[in-house]
């Protein structure tokens, strides 16, 4: 199987409406910061006649946004139904789950200023903590229990389960 680029105009693509990814107007004005900077260079993967969006509706808005008439897009009509789903969830959830190689990243970044993209990466220590972490407040009244979870940010999650009693202890 081979994978041919092409170019649709915006208009005719479709965005999925159970879409699992969501991106905020500022992802999406990083993302159209990015094409306006590097060009198009990841094209939209599309499924069907009627090009439904199976992963790029970041793109697709930054695109929009941008006011482009035509996007690159990929067919991916070779996937069924349900591998169709099952990627576009792969396709993004895969990439959080991979980690980065701190050391090399200092070294890629030297040079380089990616201050336009707010990306909270410091070229002498790489990637710092999101804002998003520092304005985090706890809440009213914190509990901790047997199954509880916690996100720590950085894509770190902790559930309690090693416990001797189902008592509620205060966090």
């Amino acid at each position: 199987m081979e994978l041919k680029i092409e170019q649709l105009p915006v208009s005719a693509l479709k965005p999925y409406e159970r879409n699992t990814r969501k991106h905020t107007a500022k992802d999406v004005g990083k993302i159209a910061e990015s094409i306006k900077l590097y060009g198009f260079n990841d094209p939209i993967g599309i499924w069907g006649p009627e090009c439904l969006v199976v992963e790029g509706h970041g793109r697709l808005q930054a695109a929009q946004l941008l006011g482009l008439e035509t996007v690159p897009v990929v067919r991916l009509d070779h996937l069924s139904e349900d591998q169709r789903r099952e990627y576009a969830i792969a396709h993004n959830r895969i990439a959080e789950l991979s980690s980065w190689d701190r050391d090399l990243l200092k070294i890629e970044l030297q040079g380089l200023d990616l201050s336009t993209f707010g990306l909270g990466v410091d070229p002498q220590d790489g990637f710092q903590a999101s804002e998003d972490v520092h304005n985090l407040k706890p809440p009213k009244k914190p509990r901790a229990e047997y199954g509880s979870k916690w996100k720590l940010g950085g894509g770190v999650r902790f559930w309690s389960a090693i416990v001797r009693t189902r008592k509620r202890w205060p966090a």
